[in-house]
């Protein structure tokens, strides 16, 4: 039995990984709980199992007890107690495992999808892929593998929920450490990324070894390394960019593949304006802005690109609008203009911004930050009001002014004379008794035998009459004899004897 008991051990700790220890512990508690059940509550009752050789000490005091005097109920308790301590262990462990790859990535399979989540089995347990955290251009099918990022774990009872992650910008940075040693040797560094889940992500990376190139160890040879992860993100886009530690370099770079012709940087606001050639403007800003909004995030700036004409015009309606403020000079308008800063710039900055650069005093400051405070709540005025005004009638056109006639009787241009408008109303006067002289005749066809007017009646017994002595006519020159055909008759013999 001692043998048989060492075996049980050590076949739950293969199996469930659970250290040998524990399950030792969970058997002494179980056995003691049987023997409280058998003689009562007693602190002087003790259970031990010897580790090396697996046999059971049963003490009450000082009288062994033989763990056969427990009787079924007890053995009973004694198998429900274990059970429960090893699923609690195998919780414990289970949590511990995936606590230490929390924000890490691991590899399961889609065991099944349950409305909107997708249930994934990671071998010991099952993880959960809420709608939030997976990318809308994805599908999941049962048995399709998957690389997910960690993003929680924490107990729920006796079970363990997993939180995994499929959009999460750390996935991306996982992926890297897996499919570049450089990345995970710390070689090559990630200093920065920005994401948008199934469409692009931008990365800046900085390489402490100046004989290796960051960008190209993350391509890899003709992108070996790259598609890799561009295939496990279901195609979405990178952008790799060499880190930069000077902005200006780093918002061209993370601007690419667009050509930038000037950058400006405002301090003050963490405001970036990009002036680009006209034709590589909509590069830049990308589709639906997405080539801006990743670069300002990939950054940390508020980035602004605009063409090199829209740039001019800001800046020569920002010094026309400040032109002749009181207690400003020209000077200090036209530096303000070649920093970058627009009329709402200076509209959001404060007096200690301005006195920051070198030649402003506090006064000119507060000059110029009410006059464009002053002049941007006008405009803003200026646009509600024309929202708001209601819609300008439309004019209609002006009558035509028609001269009199002349008293000769003459009808006037575009007149008709009185004459003619008799012999035009008479035609219609006609064609209204012809509809009139229709409508009682559809009447009288309308209505019933037993009441049709006595002459329509006496036309019809004419008519019949005539027909019947048409047809005795015909029946009477059916009877006389007719010549025959070819033979001259009396008449015709004697004409010609004469």
């Amino acid at each position: 039995m001692n043998g048989e008991l060492l075996r049980l051990v050590d076949s739950i700790h293969r199996d469930r990984d659970i250290d040998k220890e524990i399950i030792f512990r969970g058997l002494e508690e179980a056995l003691l709980s049987a023997a409280r059940k058998h003689f009562g509550q007693r602190d002087s009752l003790m259970v031990t199992i010897d580790r090396e050789t697996g046999e059971v000490l049963a003490f009450d005091g000082d009288n062994r007890i033989s763990p056969t005097e427990l009787g079924r109920i007890a053995a009973q308790t004694a198998k429900q107690v274990i059970i429960q301590k090893i699923k609690e262990a195998e919780t414990e462990v289970i949590y511990q495992e995936f606590e230490a790859k929390l924000h890490d990535i691991v590899n399961g399979t889609v065991q099944r999808v349950e409305g909107s989540t997708v249930i994934v089995n990671l071998g010991k347990v099952e993880g959960i892929l809420p709608r939030r955290e997976q990318v809308k251009e994805d599908t999941y099918r049962p048995g399709e593998r998957l690389k997910c990022y960690v993003l929680d774990v924490r107990r729920e009872g006796q079970k363990v929920k997993i939180l995994l992650s499929r959009t999460h910008p750390d996935i991306v940075k996982r992926l890297f450490e897996i499919e570049v040693p450089e990345v995970a040797d710390r070689i090559i560094e990630i200093k920065g990324l920005a994401r948008e889940p199934g469409n692009r992500t931008k990365i800046a990376v900085l390489s402490s070894d100046s004989r290796v190139d960051c960008v190209g160890a993350c391509v890899g040879v003709r992108g070996s390394r790259i598609k890799n992860i561009v295939a496990e993100l279901g195609g979405e886009k990178i952008d790799i960019v060499p880190w930069n530690d000077q902005p200006e370099m780093l918002i061209a770079k993370a601007l690419s593949p667009a050509e930038v012709y000037s950058i400006t940087l405002n301090w003050a606001l963490n405001r970036a304006k990009v002036v680009v050639p006209e034709d590589q403007l909509s590069l830049a800003i990308g589709k639906k802005g997405q080539n801006v909004r990743l670069a300002a995030k990939l950054t940390h700036w508020d980035i602004d690109v605009m063409s090199k004409a829209e740039s001019d015009r800001l800046a020569a309606e920002t010094k026309l609008a400040l032109a002749g403020t009181q207690g400003t000079s020209e000077d200090t308008i036209a530096r303000l203009v070649r920093l970058g800063y627009s009329l709402k710039d200076l509209a959001q900055l404060d007096v200690a911004d301005l006195t920051s650069l070198e030649g402003i005093s506090e006064e000119e400051a507060k000059a110029i930050i009410d006059a464009a405070i002053a002049i941007v709540k006008a405009r803003l005025a200026e646009q509600v009001a024309a929202r708001s005004a209601p819609p300008a009638p439309v004019e209609a056109p002006a009558p035509e002014t028609v001269e009199a006639a002349p008293e000769t009787g003459e009808a006037a241009p575009g007149e008709t004379a009185p004459g003619e408008v008799a012999a035009e109303e008479a035609p219609a006067e006609e064609a209204s008794a012809e509809e009139t002289s229709a409508e009682e005749t559809s009447a009288a066809e309308e209505a019933p035998a037993g009441e049709a007017p006595t002459e329509e009646l006496a036309e019809e017994e004419h008519a019949a009459s005539e027909a019947a002595a048409g047809e005795a006519g015909e029946d009477a020159a059916a009877e006389e004899p007719q010549a025959p055909v070819g033979e001259e008759t009396e008449e015709e013999k004697a004409r010609h004897r004469e």
